[in-house]
């Protein structure tokens, strides 16, 4: 299915690569984009105290446009804010390729053997998601001797531990459970994905980061800071007033649904939240009943957060659980005033069901957080 054209009257940006990107969710190709903005830079960001990533061998000469191609998701809100971002790549002078490899019979089979020649002979591969059965179905057929992986979220913390230390790769929210025939089936693309992604003699790997992930040794690190979201928005207008984030914790089964109801209405009356902005995952009943209860204006945004929050307007505080934004917001959103609180997810909250390693996962999330970005600290609002 083909995305939207760009608008009519814009500039077409000179391309700045030749890579190919897969992606599955909007959050992945805003940080395609952003890799895109700073690749190859003049100086490649390090964390403090690392040495400086040098440029790749071969990244001189005439730029190629980037090809973004998007594996597209079923459920109607990420595919939604997908064509939203795939017109911003088109806009930066993109090639994007759409593909519904979801939902049909087969799906992923023609959308592999249509991929093959572009992943057959392309140079330098980005990916979104490691954990993805339909990019480690997909990366067999890659001999590209450059790879670079952009954020996933939080997941990209479990991504750099699990190729440290050996593994599965398996998200966090779902390790711990009884393994299926299926599971077990792609198990042998999981192993062979995470050592194609481990770094070796032969080829470069290369992880494109805002989250505090500690790359295995041989990885090269990039820093997302995300110039280009704070470039081409904003700044924001700010309101007085204090904005919440929601979290997909209950749809994923970590978080007990009457628990996280409590929480929400407790913190938007201890700190006079008046909007909610949903995650694209949260459940519309659910969504529906928090309206209801706590009086919050719903909000769905239609691009990922940072780049609502950085076109505004946005609250002059913004409360989330520990997710992803805890430490993306802080970057989009520097010097324009807004204050970012975390809120802390207690262990009673959690579903016989979490993974046993949920709750030090979380708490990784918001102590991480809050060092790095000093953030204030939301309060316990603990409704029991």
């Amino acid at each position: 299915m083909p995305t939207p054209a760009a608008p009519a009257g814009l500039p077409t940006p000179t391309p700045r690569t030749g890579a190919v990107a897969l992606v599955e969710s909007p959050v992945q190709l805003l940080n395609v984009l952003e890799w895109a903005h700073v690749h190859p830079p003049a100086i490649p960001a390090a964390r403090d105290g690392a040495a400086p990533v040098s440029p790749a061998p071969g990244q001189t000469g005439p730029a190629t446009p980037l090809t973004v191609v998007v594996l597209s998701p079923s459920d109607p809100t990420s595919r939604g804010q997908l064509r939203r971002m795939a017109e911003l790549a088109r806009d930066e002078g993109a090639v994007v390729r759409w593909y519904d490899s979801r939902g049909e019979r087969g799906g992923l089979l023609r959308t592999a053997l249509s991929l093959a020649p572009l992943l057959l002979r392309v140079r330098h591969l980005v990916i979104g998601d490691p954990f993805s059965r339909l990019v480690q179905v997909m990366l067999p057929l890659c001999r590209a001797k450059e790879l670079t992986v952009v954020d996933d979220g939080t997941a990209t913390m479990e991504f750099t531990e699990i190729l440290t230390k050996g593994g599965r790769l398996v998200r966090w929210h779902r390790s711990g459970r009884r393994r299926s025939p299926v599971d077990a089936a792609f198990g042998l693309f999981a192993s062979a994905a995470r050592r194609r992604l481990t770094p070796r003699k032969r080829g470069r790997v290369e992880l494109f980061s805002a989250m505090p992930a500690t790359p295995p040794p041989g990885m090269a690190l990039r820093t997302n800071r995300f110039a280009w979201t704070r470039s081409r928005f904003g700044p924001p207008h700010v309101l007085d007033g204090t904005d919440l984030i929601g979290t997909s914790l209950v749809e994923t089964g970590v978080v007990d649904p009457e628990r996280y109801f409590a929480v929400v209405a407790s913190l938007a009356t201890r700190h006079g939240a008046k909007r909610y902005f949903a995650h694209r995952r949260e459940a519309a009943d659910k969504l529906h009943r928090l309206a209801t209860e706590t009086g919050l204006e719903i909000v769905r945004p239609d691009l990922p957060l940072e780049l609502v929050a950085r076109r505004g307007p946005i609250g002059r505080t913004v409360l989330s659980f520990p997710s992803t934004v805890v430490h993306t917001l802080p970057l989009a959103l520097a010097g324009t005033g807004v204050d970012i609180a975390v809120c802390d997810i207690d262990q009673e909250w959690l579903t016989a069901a979490a993974s046993p390693r949920a709750h030090t996962f979380l708490t990784d999330i918001t102590t991480s957080a809050r060092s790095l970005h000093n953030l204030n600290d939301a309060d316990d609002p603990s409704p029991v």
